[in-house]
């Protein structure tokens, strides 16, 4: 755990409102969903993809995502060679409309709540702090997710996601949007948190302090299973390296994952 105080522009402010991603930091393990979703979509087109490039992106709206995807040398390639063409915002679409049953039904499967949560977000709450959420998924993809993590004890207050505003991460809107719905101001008193470059970009972008998820989020990329075969070395260079990308993005703290924020709040945020 790697922790710090706020920027130094930032002026110290009780947390009062969390706003925590969904994919790799509260549920689904490693963020696998959108990789498998997008894999298959690629593949079904004549595209493959490393995993690493297709995580390359992740936070971002799915269809930005996907349109991030082809600016890449590999798919573009790949794209022409196999439709005689270069691609074009007809194919984002394409493909974007294809990705999303098979989104669907990865993210149904994957929604079991990451070790710590549950617990994190009753002590957050039996302290009065609000927890809100923001996710790149669209509402459709993103509200069998919020329904299961309700079963399982997890509930936030807000759950905005990237096409209820104008624009998905690293805008701010998603944040403001929480806000907003609990009434929670200034930006001093909020704390975004993330496993992905675009949630610590639109944290910073919204004027809140950030902390990076590493050891459950997308940057090492793991199921818990996997994970758990790692060594005990293996993890810590597999964190470090995530610790890395996500400190250069401009977090102010990282954690491994979300179990240990009540701590962190107790030093950095009461």
């Amino acid at each position: 755990m790697t922790l710090s105080p706020a920027r130094p522009e930032h002026t110290p402010h009780p947390v009062r409102l969390v706003i925590f991603d969904w994919a790799g930091t509260t549920v689904d393990h490693g963020s696998l969903a959108p990789v498998h979703a997008f894999d298959a979509t690629f593949r079904a087109h004549g595209v493959e993809l490393s995993h690493a490039d297709i995580r390359g992106p992740m936070g971002l709206h799915k269809k930005d995502h996907i349109r991030s995807l082809f600016g890449l040398e590999t798919a573009a390639t790949q794209w022409e060679q196999a439709h005689g063409r270069e691609w074009t915002e007809d194919d984002v679409e394409r493909l974007y409309q294809a990705f999303m049953p098979l989104q669907i039904e990865q993210a149904q499967q994957l929604s079991d709540l990451i070790p710590g949560v549950r617990e994190c977000f009753e002590e957050l709450t039996r302290r009065g702090i609000h927890v809100g959420s923001s996710t790149g998924y669209p509402r459709v993809v993103a509200a069998p997710t919020i329904a299961a993590a309700a079963q399982q004890g997890y509930q936030p207050a807000a759950t905005v996601c990237a096409d209820d505003v104008p624009a998905g991460r690293p805008a701010p809107w998603m944040i403001f949007r929480n806000m907003e719905e609990l009434g929670v101001y200034p930006a001093a008193a909020v704390l975004k948190v993330g496993d992905t470059i675009p949630d610590i970009q639109a944290g910073i972008n919204a004027g809140v302090r950030t902390i990076g998820i590493t050891a459950t989020g997308s940057e090492v990329g793991l199921g818990e299973e996997e994970w758990g075969r790692l060594t005990s070395d293996e993890q810590q260079q597999a964190t470090d390296r995530a610790a890395g990308v996500l400190q250069e993005a401009g977090a102010d703290a990282i954690l491994s994952s979300i179990a240990q924020l009540p701590d962190w709040i107790d030093q950095y945020g009461a």
